[in-house]
């Protein structure tokens, strides 16, 4: 099956499926010397991991990673890093009735179409267990970043019609945004937006919403002008995800309203950028022709609701007879408190494989400036 592998130079690879015996993570390009143990990856599974509070499924996985390869006496040493992680709570029995039915929302209907056949326990490859890979790697990409000066951060925006007041992106914290289970970094909100999942899940239903991720120390220079664009890319990594349905960067669909005079940022000295230079506001998202320009990366995903419900809904069988299904597996009413670090994740692979692409290219340091033009 093609297309189980994400990134040029910092590549990540994934194989598994949810009701399997597990999944296994194939890292490529990590540069050696990076400190790296089980334990680094841990922090962000355990905000990955089902069961974690009230407003998530209860599936119950230690998801606890097994290094195979990659790592020698507590450092990267070069070669292909693999990780495994063992399936531990599988209730394949949950997907029996629904063998020969299509759920309203999946893949099941497309993988049919596709290949003629498919895993109907928990969606097989489509389902979104498969982002423990991800989130592992991110993990490593991370620590990699970090080196840098690069870090990533996401949140909860909005869940249905609730929006949460930010302020300054730039301002927060991690420990602001993981204060609540529905890690939304405004307190108020945050309860509104829990309140409203349970009663959804009360209701026999899932909800929606947006996160937002934000990216803070990427120097200018980062990203290819045509094909490849840093933007691209992000668009690419995020819509990967599994319920994502649109992507949004910089002032994004707002610019469709705006005039250029307005929406343009302007160029101003910035004694706090490498090279001074910096712009006066940032509706560009730190995007410029699709390379990094040292303002900060924000972008935004839309998560549709969970579709897997308990209630009836009408469907057809594989042969299709018009019949009823419900799904009894364990689900998130709503997908945001979990999504964060997967999002996470995948806006920090794009930016540690764009790093690796430009120090190979350009050499060690952004030029910033054409100072060494002037002298």
């Amino acid at each position: 099956m093609p297309g189980n592998s994400f990134g040029e130079l910092f590549r990540v690879t994934t194989a598994g499926v949810s009701h399997g015996p597990g999944y296994v993570a194939i890292i490529d390009g990590c540069p050696p010397g990076l400190p790296l143990s089980e334990e680094d990856l841990l922090p962000d599974l355990r905000r990955r991991r089902p069961g974690q509070s009230s407003v998530t499924t209860q599936r119950k996985e230690a998801d606890l990673p097994e290094i195979w390869s990659g790592v020698f006496e507590g450092f990267t040493d070069g070669t292909s890093i693999g990780i495994l992680f063992r399936n531990d709570d599988q209730r394949s029995q949950d997907y029996g009735d629904i063998k020969d039915k299509y759920r309203p929302g999946h893949a099941d209907f497309t993988f049919d179409a596709k290949y003629g056949r498919r895993d109907h326990r928990g969606g097989g490859r489509s389902s979104a267990r498969e982002t423990i890979c991800r989130v592992a790697a991110g993990a490593i990409a991370r620590k990699l970043l970090a080196q840098h000066g690069i870090r990533v951060l996401g949140y909860v925006k909005q869940i249905g019609p609730i929006i949460a007041d930010i302020g300054d992106p730039l301002s927060l914290t991690l420990e602001q945004v993981e204060a609540n289970e529905v890690r939304c970094p405004d307190a108020a909100a945050a309860e509104k937006m829990k309140a409203l999942i349970l009663e959804v899940r009360k209701d026999q239903d899932s909800i929606g919403g947006i996160c937002e991720l934000v990216a803070m120390g990427v120097p200018a220079g980062l990203g290819e002008p045509v094909f490849d664009k840093l933007k691209a890319d992000l668009g690419k990594a995020l819509l990967s995800l599994p319920a994502v349905t649109a992507f949004e960067y910089g002032a994004g669909f707002a610019v469709a309203t705006a005039r250029g005079s307005t929406n343009n940022d302007l160029f101003v000295p910035r004694a706090d950028r490498p090279g001074g230079i910096g712009t006066a506001t940032n509706r560009h998202g730190g995007m410029l022709g699709g390379i990094s320009s040292g303002e900060p990366i924000l972008c935004r995903v839309a998560v549709k609701p969970t579709s897997s419900l308990p209630r009836s809904q009408p469907t057809v069988t594989r042969t299709g007879e018009q019949t009823e299904i419900s799904t009894r597996g364990r689900h998130d009413p709503c997908l945001l408190p979990r999504f964060v670090v997967m999002g996470e994740a995948m806006m920090l692979l794009v930016l540690a494989d764009h790093y690796l692409r430009w120090r190979a290219q350009c050499g060690l340091l952004p030029r910033t400036t054409l100072s060494s033009e002037k002298t």
